[in-house]
């Protein structure tokens, strides 16, 4: 008993420290962005200026938060190069990034899903909007892929193209909403959520839709995953 009861101390302790050291890397990384953070545990940022309008906010306890502040990072400071360009004109530019969060399993295991959407307008004749999304396995401690979550021998998106075509035609009307080179491109799939009933896959304007479709998602059940989960 009393070596369980170490056991189970040491393991309390580890998760503590854990727990600890990302709490402390997401606070730098609100404040390295210039944000700060809610009582929400949601960190927030905004700046306006005569070039540029730029809005953000994202959860600050998601495992691998370091993923999502240099991505946001990344692409903060390509808009603010661009807005800054000598001869930029239509000024000032708009970046607007908001987040989503799912989760599936149980605490403290199963797994974390946070997806960025980002509207970007840098004066040209359309705006684009698009999605990233981060996957963690909390209970292995380690992010998901798309190819790590899919066995690939499997040939996954025969099983996933036709779902998600179907929903893409509900919500667009159309007949054949997406052509097969394009739904069956496994680098247009790299951006999903998991939740206990389903696989959201987000695309972006452009991305298998006509530009004046938006942004999208789609939705595939669990269940008709099993045959071709890794």
């Amino acid at each position: 008993m009393r070596r369980l009861s170490m056991a189970l101390l040491t393991a309390t302790s580890v998760l503590v420290a854990s727990t600890g050291t990302a709490v402390a890397q997401a606070q730098t990384g609100c404040a390295d962005l210039g944000g700060t953070i809610d009582p929400d545990q949601t960190c927030r940022g905004h700046v306006t200026n005569p070039t540029y309008t730029l809005d953000f906010s994202f959860p600050v306890d998601y495992p691998d938060e370091q993923a999502v502040t240099s991505y946001l990072t990344q692409t903060r400071d390509g808009f603010v190069n661009v807005a800054e360009m000598p001869g930029s004109r239509n000024l000032p530019y708009e970046l607007d990034a908001t987040s989503t969060g799912y989760r599936s399993g149980v605490a403290p295991g199963g797994t974390r899903s946070v997806v960025l959407k980002i509207f970007q307008d840098v004066g040209g004749a359309h705006p684009q909007t698009w999605y990233k999304a981060f996957n963690y396995d909390v209970g292995k401690g380690a992010p998901i892929t798309f190819d790590g979550m899919f066995n690939q021998a499997a040939n996954p998106l025969d099983v996933i193209f036709p779902i998600v075509e179907q929903d893409l035609r509900r919500q667009s009307g159309l007949d054949r909403a997406v052509l097969p080179g394009q739904g069956l491109d496994a680098s247009r799939y790299q951006n999903f959520a998991i939740t206990d009933d389903s696989v959201i896959f987000f695309f972006g304007q452009g991305e298998l839709l006509p530009e004046a479709a938006g942004a999208i998602q789609a939705a595939v059940p669990r269940s008709a995953l099993s045959a071709v989960l890794a």
